[in-house]
């Protein structure tokens, strides 16, 4: 007996002003099953997804079909009162940044709640109770707590299972997860991943799950779809895809995740497989590497962290007692010149925290940093300028970081002309200009303003904006985390070869441990606070000490 399709898109076009964005999509899901879309920002997977759920823009120019319950409904794909019946109740959908999908003014309970009586005859009192046994389901700690916590007082891990309680609450046919775990730890996202296969067996449901990482559709799908310009250039089961990828584009996208084993002395990219060029798999040798690690470590370190520690105290309330949070416990390293020092942990473990206070945006509470000699946390204001001169950082978010108002020659000038770098207006543009170039960027970019770039670019300016002080470290805040693979291995790349052209030495967090590896020399592993393991990068991955950074390269999903 067949299984039943649950939803049959045929011939799917969508085009905004003539502009054709989606191109003869067809697709079937079966009951039960896990079909993976992948592919690159603007691919239209996110799009193809909207169309099912009858959330497209009333001006997008649509045709095709899209066909739900073995074929005994037609989906209307621009929003009507037939779709909006359908969404929510059996076709539901988590979309990748919690924080923006939760109401920050409404309890969690509450929100969940609000969807349960819209989609159900019940009471009030009936639909709460049904809240408590869908955060039991979901694996929330201390469902009533969460009930009644407010979304910015959860992790991103407990907000993300709010999000998925909410969608599984009417028990649908299909749920579509459209990233949902691009923006967490690597063993929260393990877990998410874990609970959406239990959820599809216990239930029953179907789930079109779109990622951008390989890895991860590895681990949950049964199927996998690769979009490519808002086409599916190629599509078959997974160990198809992994192993006999017929497409450049698909081939492309599984070669540019940094592995595990060995490391690469430059990432392939997706344009070195569609635009065919020659491909180099050298690695770098033990004896090479070796003789690095002889050259770096021959020097005094650049930067030494002695006994840090950063304390806050939250006040909950006049007459209530003080709570002291222990950010930074007790930590303690050396920075080289010319090395790339990783940092790991998951959201919490003070990496974030860490940075800051080695920039002075944070006092610390007890311990040295000692920079080239002087102790930071005795230094004056003019000193901490100059010091902030030497120290850059590139920020997680490229977007949020970067002034909207102000063009990028104002983003790239204006450091120089606060540290007094530049002869004058010509000079500085000069200056702008050259960065950008180092950064692969044209100088034609300069009178243009960020949100006219893609993520990728807008990472660069902000590289070329950290480089244009001519800093001797630069701490790489999660800098890759937001980027699809493809663009990730590009800037990673980039990174490597300023570090060689400018002398530099990165301090790299993230929580991504195969990028952390693939970039590492030496490597700290952070826990509420506190440093769990330190020293050379291969050796903590072959040889971990602790159960935490076990089970956190356990959980790296692998191809």
């Amino acid at each position: 007996m067949a299984p039943e399709t649950v939803i049959q898109i045929n011939q799917l076009n969508i085009a905004f002003d003539k502009v054709e964005v989606i191109k003869n999509v067809s697709l079937q899901i079966n009951q039960g099953e896990i079909l993976g879309i992948v592919g690159e920002s603007g691919s239209g997977k996110s799009l193809t997804s909207l169309a099912i759920m009858g959330l497209l823009p009333e001006n997008a120019q649509v045709s095709g079909s899209i066909l739900f319950n073995n074929g005994a409904e037609n989906i209307e794909i621009l929003h009507t009162r037939n779709s909006a019946k359908l969404r929510g109740n059996q076709i539901s959908m988590i979309f990748q940044e919690p924080m923006t999908s939760l109401n920050p003014s409404m309890r969690c309970g509450q929100q969940v709640m609000e969807s349960i009586l819209l989609h159900q005859k019940t009471t009030k009192q009936s639909a709460r109770q049904k809240v408590l046994e869908l955060f039991e389901q979901v694996k929330l700690p201390n469902p009533e707590r969460i009930f009644s916590a407010y979304p910015h007082e959860l992790s991103g891990g407990q907000k993300q299972r709010v999000m998925i309680s909410m969608a599984i609450a009417s028990r649908p046919k299909l749920l579509i997860a459209d990233e949902p775990t691009t923006a967490l730890d690597v063993t929260v996202q393990k877990s998410i991943l874990e609970l959406l296969k239990e959820l599809k067996n216990s239930l029953g449901m179907s789930i079109i799950f779109i990622s951008h990482d390989l890895g991860v559709i590895a681990e949950l799908c049964d199927r996998v779809a690769v979009m490519y310009r808002g086409e599916i250039v190629e599509h078959g089961d997974i160990q198809h895809i992994f192993y006999s990828a017929q497409e450049a584009y698909t081939k492309g996208l599984i070669a540019c995740r940094p592995e595990i084993e060995g490391r690469l002395k430059k990432l392939p990219v997706v344009s070195d497989f569609t635009e065919n060029k020659e491909i180099s798999y050298e690695k770098e040798t033990e004896i090479e590497r070796q003789a690095r690690f002889d050259k770096i470590y021959s020097q005094k370190p650049i930067l030494e962290i002695k006994n840090l520690n950063k304390y806050f105290t939250i006040h909950s309330g006049y007459f209530k007692s003080k709570n002291e949070i222990k950010a930074v416990q007790d930590v303690s390293f050396e920075l080289y010149k010319g090395e790339t020092l990783g940092l790991v942990g998951e959201s919490g473990s003070g990496k974030t925290t860490l940075s800051r206070t080695l920039l002075l945006l944070e006092k610390p509470t007890q311990g040295e940093i000692i920079y080239e000699g002087k102790d930071l946390v005795m230094a004056n204001k003019k000193e901490i300028r100059q010091i902030r001169k030497d120290i850059q950082i590139i920020f997680q978010d490229p977007y949020s970081s970067l002034n909207p108002r102000q063009n990028i020659q104002q983003i790239i000038t204006e450091p120089l002309m606060i540290h007094g770098i530049g002869a004058g207006k010509k000079d500085r543009l000069d200056i702008a200009a050259n960065l950008l170039e180092k950064v692969n960027m044209s100088s034609d970019a300069l009178n243009k303003y960020p949100h006219e770039f893609s993520g990728g670019q807008r990472q660069r300016i902000g590289i070329a904006r950290a480089l244009a002080l001519r800093p001797k470290i630069i701490i790489c805040d999660e800098s890759v985390s937001a980027l699809d693979v493809s663009v990730q291995a590009q800037v990673l790349n980039l990174l490597n070869d300023l570090k060689e052209e400018f002398g530099l030495t990165y301090l790299f967090i993230s929580h991504d441990l195969s990028v952390v590896k693939y970039m590492s020399d030496r490597l700290i592993v952070l826990r509420h606070g506190e440093v769990q393991e330190y020293g050379n990068a291969d050796e903590i991955y072959a040889n971990p000490s602790t159960n935490y950074t076990r089970e956190l390269i356990a959980a790296i999903p692998k191809l």
